[in-house]
């Protein structure tokens, strides 16, 4: 037996480092390998990563409380941190007009999601135990599996609750997020059938407006100039008159290929390579004159044709235009790619660390340009971590900013979730201005958030595990399950049939768009398993960001305003 007492005390000295950091590391892994498991054809994901933790709790495989909070307070910090810094740079960019109109429609169903939890709280609970209502709250957060929502709850209850009494809403949230996510599918499906979409139609329709879309994408072509009015005039002068954005990265004059610069004087029959936005194509045709067949590549000419890496932290916010690449350099910017998208080189563009640049020119100048602007990708493989903690002190000053509201019983405060978020948010889409560089790459950022996470979920299912059996088995868990059903489907019901009935999005759209209302990838991953295009992504991505602030923000708006002591 002396022997083995190491091993003993390892499992149950629970004021020991080895023991805390054994305790995470058997969570964590038992939970990410049972969130792979398929239920019905759906996983968990590490979500279950809060069940594990519970099961050890209730097991008393446990360690202090003051450690649990403390690990769970930084993983919601470190997570909420990296959504907001990988949402950043698109987030303001998503009000266009759909996107108006669908961050309406996720507002409503969050709305909704609050309306139907408040009528089953008073339906089915006694409205005078203080710890109904905090319930309610949990047990609707794993109804639309919104995590960082629930860490926001937790966190507003220990400012309500100031004895430590708090109510361990986890319960709640355990009760509800399994039906939660199978009830957001399923919800979708059936709104399939309400309005009788046929999904192939919905296919088609997509493909149409695929193939007759005229938006910002790069459009390249050969042009001759056949506009006698031109003869004489300037490349800046016709640019000028036209009003429209197209870059002229190399004009064919008496058999002689360069690059053109603002001053460079057209000529009938002179040929020019444009690259411009598909919708101002047929413009520029029609004034400048007809598409021509021609190959470059035939022409002697000291020209090369560079994708280039801005990695250097000087070029992080500076705009095309002020960079004088043409006047200056002799090089044209034709093309940018960023994350992925390709997006038109206008002047006014903000370059960003990352960005993946297309120059033609001489080579002597595009090299000289190639090094202005880094072109290093090791430097993109080392995390800006300065940038990360910088704003995670920002962000925990920020949210606990207090701001009286009168008739609140406590002043509010955004706390370690929501200030955070805003920061994040903030900084992913204006950092440049502040000299900070803000790129991580995609795995960077997916680890970070995802150990934030499990952190996060492991220390909030060992906190909950010793009171779980009796708050669930024994209490109104079968009642959280009722009412959480209900806080999902009805919502998704109610606001999918207006997008479809009433603004005639495609279905596609909407599964999307409901999937990120719901901050719920199984959603997502469902959506785009039953379309080929990329509807589902893009309703996603609109929605996503102010979907997840609202959750958070609605979290502590409830507990300050209506949960007591």
């Amino acid at each position: 037996m002396e022997s083995i007492q190491w091993l003993i005390n390892l499992f149950t000295d629970t004021e020991s480092v080895a023991h805390i950091a054994l305790l995470y590391a058997v969570v964590i892994a038992a939970g990410v390998y049972m969130g792979k498991v398929k239920f019905g054809g759906i996983a968990l994901g590490v979500t279950f990563v809060l069940f594990a933790g519970i099961l050890a709790g209730h097991l008393g495989f446990t360690a202090p409380t003051n450690i649990l909070t403390f690990v769970q307070d930084f993983g919601l910090i470190l997570f909420v941190f990296m959504i907001g810094l990988q949402v950043g740079p698109g987030f303001f960019e998503n009000f266009g007009k759909a996107g108006i109109k669908l961050n309406g429609l996720a507002a409503a169903a969050i709305v909704l999601n609050i309306g139907v939890m408040f009528a089953c709280y008073f339906i089915f609970f006694d409205t005078s135990d203080p710890v109904n209502l905090p319930m309610m709250v949990g047990t609707m957060y794993g109804a639309v599996t919104n995590t960082p929502g629930l860490g926001a709850a937790n966190e507003a209850l220990s400012t309500v609750f100031a004895d430590g009494k708090a109510p361990m809403i986890a319960s709640g949230y355990a009760c509800a997020y399994p039906l939660g996510v199978v009830g957001i599918i399923g919800s979708t499906i059936l709104i399939r059938y309400i309005c009788r979409i046929h999904l192939e139609e919905e296919e088609h329709e997509l493909t149409a407006a695929e193939e007759g879309n005229v938006a910002q994408k790069p459009h390249l072509m050969h042009i001759k100039i056949s506009n006698q009015y031109l003869e004489g005039k300037t490349l800046l002068q016709v640019h000028n008159f036209m009003n429209r954005d197209f870059v002229a990265s190399r004009i064919l004059h008496d058999g002689l290929v360069s690059i053109p610069n603002r001053n460079t004087v057209f000529h009938m029959g002179d040929i020019l390579y444009i690259v411009c936005a598909e919708s101002d194509s047929e413009a520029i045709v029609a004034f400048i004159g007809p598409e021509v067949e021609v190959d470059w590549k035939e022409e002697e000419q000291p020209l090369v044709d560079k994708h280039v890496i801005v990695t250097q932290p000087k070029m992080n916010g500076k705009t095309l235009g002020s960079l004088h690449l043409s006047s200056v350099y002799g090089v044209n910017v034709t093309r940018i790619s960023r994350q992925g998208m390709e997006i038109f080189a206008s002047p006014s563009l903000n370059l960003q660390v990352g960005d993946r640049v297309r120059i033609v020119g001489p080579e002597d100048a595009v090299e000289h340009v190639t090094q202005m602007m880094g072109n290093s990708k090791r430097k993109l493989d080392t995390p800006n971590i300065a940038t990360i903690f910088v704003g995670v002190m920002l962000g925990i000053v920020f949210g606990s900013l207090p701001i009286a509201i009168p008739g609140m019983p406590a002043p509010l405060k955004l706390g370690i979730a929501g200030g955070p978020l805003i920061v994040a948010i903030l900084i992913g889409r204006y950092g440049y201005k502040i000299k900070l560089v803000t790129y991580t790459t995609s795995s960077a950022n997916m680890m970070l958030r995802e150990i934030g996470l499990v952190l996060f979920l492991a220390s909030v299912g060992i906190k909950a595990g010793a009171g779980f059996w009796n708050t669930v088995v024994a209490g109104d868990g079968l009642l959280y399950v009722l009412t959480g059903f209900l806080i999902t489907i009805i919502p998704i019901i109610v606001v999918g049939t207006v997008a479809r009935m009433k603004y005639k999005f495609n279905y596609f759209t909407i599964m999307g768009m409901l999937a990120g209302t719901y901050t719920d990838p199984p959603a997502l991953a469902y959506a785009n398993s039953v379309c080929s295009k990329g509807a589902p992504a893009i309703g996603y991505s609109t929605v996503y960001p102010l979907s997840m602030f609202l959750r958070i923000f609605f979290a502590e708006i409830i507990v300050l305003t209506c949960c007591s002591a």
